[in-house]
């Protein structure tokens, strides 16, 4: 049985000006003759509303979602086809406009991927301002980025085994000051409280029209999205209709998607991958999501099902962040039709060209890697399909968004221009660009020229106006005034046959203030000797300065919630590991002490030591000790004493 639909070459129906195929954009020249169309006038949708509308409007009977319970190709799917889909988020608008959301009040959501989360994002948009949360984050931080966005209505998930949402929901409501209701999804109602049963309220709304009667323009704000670390003040990234839409059909261009298409999706809708390169544009583009259960690529069947997925799904494009792609290489193909497969895609963190050239040598695809940020309403550039795939290259920028590679000064000021294939800042502009955080503290250094934001990555476009990126500014190892990019590092370690994911890290050093270390997850079943990634990267490593001063394995790799492995946890990690062995001296003076590292909302970084078993006498000098030991470093200190 398959379960695949599409036909190759038509044009989305969010674009009014392609026509029945998809261009062929290969060179400089195509893309200069395809952008004398404004492209104000190739988008028929002003608004997300307007967009899935006409997604739905090719085959309204057609499925939009698959919903599969456990992420199983045995899976009997949930079907819900693009009427029943816009109908339930025009229901979910009029339910929040119910709850007096107008355009400009904002609708936060903590949900896991069940129809509801998709109703509720694009039927907040359409009503107000949707601010899709991460509940994976710890009470206090989900507060904040609700207080920061003045949240007036929040849609969660009830009680249910296996998650904290509804526990941490009812912990941090009281602190909300702007909280009016609550809407609850597979939960019991408490009107009487405010807590309103999202179903039940949804079901008497009328299908067919906004209550509000709003006509929804392009410069409306549609979403916040949460960026920029968990520490301080929440970063609230302000998208309008118009980001989010170019987003939609860029993607479609780019991976000449087709309508009916089917796509597996796992991304968490508080990130634009999800909830804009794949959810939106997908929709937009008539297509369908084949939803991998709740959990998305956290649930293993998710990766672990993978090719029978495939088979019966057949979707043209396997796209997801690079752990995903480098994870589906430990499952075995064989016996599986995976001729549906025409692209692999990928981003959100840089995908090592190793695992590039292992699923290109797999399925026989290019490996196109994306590169953008939630302040581009994601995917930016682009390896193009039509164009030679330089592996280690984020590619070109997608149409009518534009690169440029220049010189920063001490403050983040625009100082020039960098020449082809100098390294700099990368600032990029476009109809995907935002406009601003929402917060004007965070605008500060935010943009290096109006309309060009800082990325805050270092990159360089080499003579055809590849776009290479060399690093983070501020994920690299500076070693003695001696900046040492992780990234070669980390393609090095992964080349080694038992390496799953590699990170690498600056270790606080009280000399050189800084020096690379590495940390690897191995490949289920395999091991290494003693010594052996040592040896391995001091082999592949010319510039002695960046061989990392160790290796440590992880049994489990620290990851964000879109699957990137998350450096501050490392950095964290390896700060303890260096401060616990300097006060190892401690211990022969009979001194009790553990040390603790993590964030902190003023200085960044923290490591908190806790002392214990001296006697009141004697705990002046010991505090001068531990003072005296940690003072050489950067990094901020404090003594407690438990």
């Amino acid at each position: 049985m398959t379960d695949g639909a599409g036909a190759a070459g038509r044009a989305i129906p969010i674009d009014r000006s392609i026509g029945a195929e998809h261009p062929r954009l290969a060179s400089a020249a195509d893309i200069e003759a395809f952008e004398k169309i404004p492209y104000s006038e190739r988008i028929a949708a002003a608004s997300t509303f307007d967009a899935i509308k006409l997604g739905a409007s090719v085959d309204p009977n057609a499925p939009a979602i698959k919903f599969l319970p456990n992420a199983s190709a045995e899976d009997e799917p949930v079907v819900i086809t693009h009427a029943q889909f816009i109908a339930r988020v025009t229901q979910t608008a009029n339910a929040l406009h119910e709850l007096g959301v107008g355009p400009d009040d904002v609708v936060s959501f903590m949900l896991p991927l069940l129809p509801q989360a998709f109703f509720t994002l694009f039927g907040a948009e359409a009503a107000g301002i949707a601010n899709p949360v991460n509940p994976l984050l710890e009470p206090h931080q989900i507060a904040e980025i609700l207080e920061a966005a003045n949240t007036k209505v929040l849609v969660a998930l009830g009680p249910m085994p296996g998650t904290d949402i509804w526990e941490k929901v009812m912990k941090i409501r009281g602190g909300l000051k702007n909280l009016k209701a609550i809407v609850v999804v597979a939960g019991p109602a408490d009107e009487a409280n405010g807590i309103y049963s999202f179903d039940a309220l949804v079901a008497k709304q009328p299908h067919d029209r906004l209550l509000s009667g709003r006509t929804i323009k392009a410069e409306d704000t549609a979403a916040y999205f949460h960026t920029g670390g968990t520490t301080g003040t929440p970063k609230l990234v302000r998208h309008t209709h118009g980001n989010q839409v170019y987003q939609a059909w860029a993607c479609n261009l780019m991976l000449k998607s087709a309508p009916g298409a089917n796509i597996l999706f796992g991304m968490p809708l508080f990130h634009v991958g999800g909830s804009l390169t794949q959810t939106l544009s997908t929709l937009a583009g008539g297509g369908c999501l084949v939803i991998l259960s709740p959990a998305g690529w956290r649930n293993p069947n998710s990766v672990r099902n993978i090719w029978p997925l495939v088979q019966r799904y057949r979707p043209s494009v396997l796209g997801s962040v690079p752990t995903v792609l480098a994870a589906t290489l430990a499952v075995p193909t064989d016996g599986f039709d995976l001729s549906s497969l025409k692209i692999a895609s990928g981003g959100g963190s840089a995908i090592p060209v190793a695992v590039c050239n292992a699923l290109t040598a797999r399925h026989s695809v290019p490996v196109l890697e994306v590169y953008g940020m939630t302040e581009t309403s994601s995917v930016h550039t682009i390896s193009h399909v039509d164009r030679p795939v330089r592996l280690g290259s984020v590619g070109h920028p997608v149409p009518y968004s534009r690169v440029r590679i220049v010189k920063v000064d001490a403050d983040g000021n625009y100082a020039g221009d960098c020449a082809a294939n100098e390294i700099g800042v990368v600032a990029m502009a476009g109809p995907g660009v935002f406009s601003g955080y929402m917060m004007d503290e965070h605008n500060k250094g935010a943009f290096v020229e109006p309309g060009w934001v800082n990325s805050g990555d270092l990159g360089r476009l080499d003579d055809e106006g590849y776009l290479w990126i060399t690093g983070r500014a501020k994920d690299l190892v500076i070693r003695g005034g001696h900046n040492i990019d992780p990234a070669p590092i980390e393609d090095v370690l992964f080349a080694h046959p038992s390496v799953a994911i590699a990170a690498v890290i600056g270790q606080p050093d009280a000399y050189a203030g800084e020096l690379p270390l590495a940390y690897v997850q191995l490949n289920p079943g395999m091991s290494v000797q003693p010594g052996e990634l040592e040896d391995w990267v001091r082999d592949r490593t010319p510039e002695r300065a960046a061989v990392p001063v160790a290796i440590i394995a992880l049994e489990t790799m620290p990851l964000t919630g879109v699957g990137k492995v998350f450096k501050p946890s490392l950095r964290w990690d390896a700060a303890q590991r260096v401060f616990e062995q300097i006060l190892a001296p401690l211990k022969e003076k009979g001194v009790s002490y553990e040390v603790a590292v993590g964030a902190h909302g003023t200085h960044g970084s923290v490591a908190t030591v806790t002392l214990s078993g001296v006697p009141e006498a004697e705990r002046a000098a010991i505090e001068r000790q531990v003072h005296g030991a940690l003072d050489p470093f950067v990094m901020r200190h404090e003594v407690k004493w438990g």
